[in-house]
């Protein structure tokens, strides 16, 4: 296996990476954005939209808890969503800059 061979091989590595990690980051945010708006709504009794919402919770309560942590309660606003949500992206961007310097 010559050299371009290998070149070309570690690229299209690196490129099938920085697509799984840009994904997976839009993904959970999404899946963030989701949880915030159930948690926003009252809904029906129902045992598929509970298990959806129970769902959410254990995917995205862990991560958000880190943030609340940090931030001092602001009344009835929760602003650890926001945050973990620019965090998310500042990860996605740092990620894909750190990924692109190995092309």
């Amino acid at each position: 296996m010559g050299w371009s061979a290998r070149f070309a091989l570690l690229a299209d590595a690196v490129s099938s990476a920085e697509t799984f990690v840009n994904v997976f980051i839009s993904l959970y945010v999404l899946v963030i954005l989701v949880y915030i708006l159930t948690s926003w709504l009252r809904l029906p009794y129902s045992p598929t939209l509970n298990r959806i919402q129970r769902f959410l919770y254990d995917v995205c309560e862990p991560y958000l808890r880190l943030f609340r942590r940090l931030l001092p309660s602001a009344g009835a606003f929760d602003f650890s969503p926001m945050l973990a949500v620019f965090t998310l992206v500042a990860a996605d961007l740092f990620l894909i800059w750190i990924l692109d310097h190995f092309h």
